[in-house]
């Protein structure tokens, strides 16, 4: 490991939509708010904006949030820390779910609430166009072109960058690019849940990044995110003389160049720990123990339920 000054940057870096460059340890902005459930505000609004800062500073510049986190206010708790915002700062967020109290959210993706959303995101993030709107989830009682389209109106509105999906399939990725380009897609992934692996390389193979949620696992909240591949992680671990959790997040960075993970945590210690996970160098033999210690998929209640 380096001792780099911004170590999230150790892993290399990635072009968004083949145009804006980014590192390619970011961070996932939904634990910035009220607790339990995600509704509200956090509750030291100071000590996010700190983390925020620290972060950035480590060289994360890829910050993905959503307008249902907190409902709206992790994307206000990003303006307050970082504007105005560095000319290298990228942050994604998302719509197309409606965030009804702790820990309810249903799927929204109408059009006309898909560009309600973006100016939402926009006044709330303070901004004249997001970097990348990402649809959160397919609605299943809305034409998946009808949502896509309004994706499509808000880039040429000047209103949005580069579009992104969430929860996907290889087919829906392939439909909506039939409508706009898409730059990114967000599914579960992490070493001991490999559920995604051909929509992962369906994206390296088609300049696509993938940025991959829950990546230390649904469950991890110390040193061994995964039952099975536990062993394996704290083996390596060892031998490197770092955690279990940033030998997962390593493991991702090292499973394909167009991988992002955006770890959450409202920790600046925590935070410190996962850029420098950034910098760990695995070993083939590392890598390929990894690649045979997956567990079973987790098993774990959808985020959200059909409108």
């Amino acid at each position: 490991m380096t001792s780099s000054s911004k170590p999230a940057a150790g892993a290399g870096q990635f072009r968004i939509g083949g145009e804006v460059t980014v590192n390619r340890l970011g961070y996932g902005a939904m634990r910035i708010t009220g607790q339990p459930g995600n509704w509200g505000p956090f509750k030291d609004p100071a000590a996010a904006h700190r983390m925020l800062r620290r972060a950035y500073e480590l060289g994360v510049n890829f910050i993905d949030t959503a307008i249902s986190y907190g409902n709206g206010w992790s994307e206000k708790h990003i303006a307050e820390a970082l504007r105005p915002y560095p000319a290298d700062l990228f942050v994604a967020t998302k719509c197309g779910v409606v965030k009804e109290g702790p820990g309810k959210l249903r799927r929204d993706a109408r059009p006309e609430w898909v560009r309600e959303s973006c100016d939402l995101s926009l006044g709330y993030l303070g901004v004249e166009r997001i970097s990348l709107l990402q649809l959160h989830a397919v609605d299943p009682n809305v034409p998946l072109a009808d949502t896509i389209g309004a994706f499509a109106g808000l880039v040429q509105a000047g209103k949005v960058r580069f579009v992104g999906l969430s929860n996907v399939t290889i087919e829906q990725i392939e439909a909506a690019q039939k409508i706009v380009p898409i730059a990114s897609v967000q599914n579960r992934y992490s070493v001991g849940e490999r559920k995604n692996d051909a929509v992962l390389d369906y994206c390296t193979r088609n300049g696509i990044a993938f940025l991959p949620y829950a990546p230390l696992g649904a469950n991890a909240t110390s040193g061994t995110p995964f039952a099975s591949a536990g062993g394996t992680l704290k083996t390596i671990a060892a031998r490197h003389g770092v955690t279990s959790t940033q030998v997962s997040l390593s493991w991702l960075l090292h499973r394909a160049p167009n991988i992002i993970p955006i770890p959450g945590t409202t920790s600046i210690a925590h935070m410190e720990q996962n850029a420098n996970a950034a910098t760990i160098k695995l070993t083939p033999a590392d890598r390929q123990a990894l690649d045979e210690a997956a567990d079973l998929p987790e098993v774990f209640q959808p985020l959200m339920t059909p409108r």
